[in-house]
């Protein structure tokens, strides 16, 4: 379930938006880092910063999603995207993945928004890779038959450490990754109420 055996073009003609959302990833590291743009212009634009939210700049709910300065931050959320992501995006519909990633990071950052100080900068899609293993989570607690136990295996240590290591790593959103995983909770939870959902 979690194990990727596509090739390089088969894995983006079946998993379209994991590809394109870790290319953007990708995309805005590099305008970020090289000195072909101007950087600090860029990540001052996209990065959520509290008080500039409070004042009316709504998007910045939405942009630092995408958003990663260091490299090992965008290596970590995109190699999660890209082994957790692809189940969800077949089992919900390419609409329906989105909708849900994207919800379930702008959870994160509204909580973030107001349970952090006004001038908190936080950029980064751990809230919504949180997310992703909420909705995970729903379905081995509220319909385990939906769920493969060699995927059980893998997501419950998986989410455990994730929780566990939010804890003790330096300059880590520890708001956004809790409220993203709750989000994501929530969100699976209703999903699973309203169509059937199977990993195959």
């Amino acid at each position: 379930m979690f194990v990727r055996t596509e090739s390089f073009r088969q894995f983006i003609r079946l998993y379209p938006v994991v590809t394109a959302l870790v290319v953007i990833h990708i995309a805005i590291f590099l305008a970020i880092n090289l000195p072909l743009f101007p950087q600090q212009l860029i990540f001052e634009k996209l990065a959520g910063v509290n008080v500039l939210i409070h004042m009316g700049e709504y998007w910045r709910l939405v942009t630092p999603i995408f958003v990663h300065v260091a490299f090992t931050h965008l290596l970590f959320n995109s190699f999660s995207l890209v082994l957790f992501g692809p189940a969800l995006e077949r089992a919900l519909g390419k609409l329906q993945f989105i909708l849900v990633y994207l919800a379930c990071g702008v959870a994160a950052n509204i909580a973030t928004l107001l349970l952090k100080p006004p001038y908190y900068t936080h950029i980064g899609a751990s809230g919504s890779i949180f997310g992703l293993f909420g909705i995970y989570l729903s379905i081995i607690f509220l319909k385990k038959e939906a769920m493969p136990q060699q995927g059980k295996q893998v997501i419950l240590p998986i989410a455990a450490l994730g929780v566990i290591m939010t804890f003790f790593q330096a300059n880590i959103n520890i708001t956004g990754h809790i409220f993203g995983l709750i989000a994501g909770f929530l969100i699976g939870t209703v999903l699973i109420k309203i169509r059937p959902i199977r990993f195959l």
